[in-house]
């Protein structure tokens, strides 16, 4: 067939060599139709926690954002008191507290100036709990396309698996780890 029909054609060579490989051109309907920036995620979440790694993934989901035209919404997950420092009583519970909002407040910051910097729309959502869960729950109520999460630097992630990869084994959205 010539490259004007429906179906592919290789030319094979005296030894059977592919030589070339001519291919069929979709002219009718939407299946010829290509549009630019629209094939991505529309919500990419990020998770942040003002490491180094969950700073160049945010960076990452940032740059993704812009391009795609996408809105990332950033998820800091502060830790749940425990029972030592609930056994601290009330001063260390406020002390924890005030260290929770501070991180949140400093990360919503740089989110802002991301946003106004880079021209992309970022929601900054502020939680407490397992950081598996709550990005999840965020994930869903928020119906993000992708997410990107920092590579844990923790040694012990390795033996017992990391965020990263119980978000991967969930299934439900394609998950980006930046080193």
């Amino acid at each position: 067939m010539t490259s004007r029909g429906s179906v592919a054609s290789r030319d094979k060579g005296r030894h059977g060599h592919l030589r070339g490989l001519y291919t069929a051109v979709v002219t009718s309907g939407a299946a010829g139709r290509f549009e630019l920036g629209t094939d991505g995620p529309k919500v990419i979440l990020v998770g942040v926690d003002g490491s180094t790694t969950s700073l160049r993934a945010s960076s990452y989901a940032a740059g993704l954002a812009r391009r795609q035209g996408a809105q990332v919404v950033a998820v800091y997950v502060g830790p749940v008191a425990t029972a030592a420092v609930a056994a601290g009583g009330a001063p260390v519970l406020a002390a924890a507290a005030e260290a929770f909002d501070e991180a949140a407040d400093d990360l919503r910051r740089r989110a802002d100036q991301a946003a106004k910097e880079l021209g992309i729309a970022v929601t900054f959502v502020a939680t407490r709990g397992d950081p598996f869960s709550e990005l999840h729950r965020v994930a869903d109520e928020t119906r993000a396309d992708a997410i990107v999460v920092g590579a844990s630097a923790k040694a012990g992630h390795r033996l017992v698996g990391s965020l990263a990869v119980r978000l991967v084994r969930a299934g439900r959205w394609p998950v980006t780890v930046v080193p």
